[in-house]
């Protein structure tokens, strides 16, 4: 199977790469998008015709991969995983040493809602009786984040204004670790997304979703719209980007390669399975994204935390 897909694309592009691919994730291995991405990999090494060697530099919000991949050799031979609003929100923090044109979109990969959780021990059992304390109780709460201002803060701070109530942000090394730090017991909530939990169902409570209706997988879980709160969708998109310089024939080559891996119905399947919520766009939609995400982070995000 392998050498088919390899002649199909060497006959329909001029560019294919001739050794293996290091892709970098911006977390550490077990994150929600260190797990996405070996999923997608698994796939995509045969779509590609060479590996795909996932590499975690992790920190600083995704601060540190970021920082490398916007510096590496631009020739088609490291590509990487870009987390929105996050990757977005730390240029308008200044928190990496990169913007947003040192990076060419591929396609985007992943589209997930955010969720409001606590753990299962937690004597939570709805959003009403978390806002509820925290009125009575200012700034008691304490939430895990994966960072200062990344993608699950902004989520918290985006419930937590829209409800009226302060908390104390404690912020960790990524996901993985904010979602440790929930279900030992460190914090009183958090928000994340629907594939970082998919491991962990048993150990926590889904309370709410920022989504317009509610999602299939936790029915019980009412939208934040549904009692007055935050009436958008908020959630985080995981894009495929490279190094700006990259040739153009390697982004079309890889824009098409990870189209036919994310169609394979085995890839489906396991998408499915893991929770992953996968939605394809082509390089120019997912240039069109990732502006719109900046846009949000000037212009709504940073209001925050004013």
């Amino acid at each position: 199977m392998k050498k088919i897909l390899l002649l199909v694309a060497s006959s329909a592009f001029a560019w294919t790469p001739s050794k293996n691919v290091t892709v970098i994730v911006a977390y550490k291995a077990g994150s929600g998008t260190d797990n996405t991405a070996r999923v997608l990999s698994k796939f995509a090494n045969e779509t590609v015709g060479k590996t795909l060697v996932i590499q975690n530099l992790e920190g600083g919000s995704g601060s540190i991969g970021w920082t490398a991949l916007s510096q590496a050799r631009p020739d088609g031979y490291t590509l990487g995983f870009v987390n929105l609003p996050t990757l977005c929100s730390n240029i308008v923090e200044q928190l990496g040493d990169y913007k947003i044109d040192d990076f060419i979109p591929i396609c985007n990969h992943v589209n997930e809602t955010a969720i409001v959780l606590v753990s299962k021990n937690c004597p939570f059992n709805s959003l009403e009786e978390l806002i509820k304390f925290a009125k009575e109780n200012p700034g008691k709460l304490k939430a895990s984040t994966n960072g200062m201002k990344a993608s699950n803060h902004i989520g918290a701070e985006l419930f937590a204004k829209s409800a009226g109530f302060k908390y104390m942000a404690i912020p960790y090394g990524g996901t993985a670790d904010q979602l440790l730090a929930l279900r030992q017991g460190e914090v009183d909530f958090s928000v994340a997304k629907e594939a970082d939990i998919a491991s962990m169902l048993s150990e926590v409570k889904v309370l709410g979703v920022f989504a317009e209706k509610r999602l299939a997988n936790f029915p019980d879980a009412p939208t934040l719209g549904e009692l007055g709160l935050y009436s958008k969708w908020y959630g985080s998109a995981r894009a495929i980007v490279a190094p700006k310089g990259t040739p153009k024939e390697a982004i079309e080559f890889y824009e098409e390669a990870f189209k036919k891996a994310m169609e394979n119905p085995e890839y489906v399947a396991a998408a499915e399975k893991a929770g992953i919520t996968t939605l394809y766009m082509n390089a120019e939609d997912t240039a069109k994204l990732i502006n719109q995400q900046y846009t949000f982070c000037t212009e709504e995000v940073s209001k925050l935390w004013e």
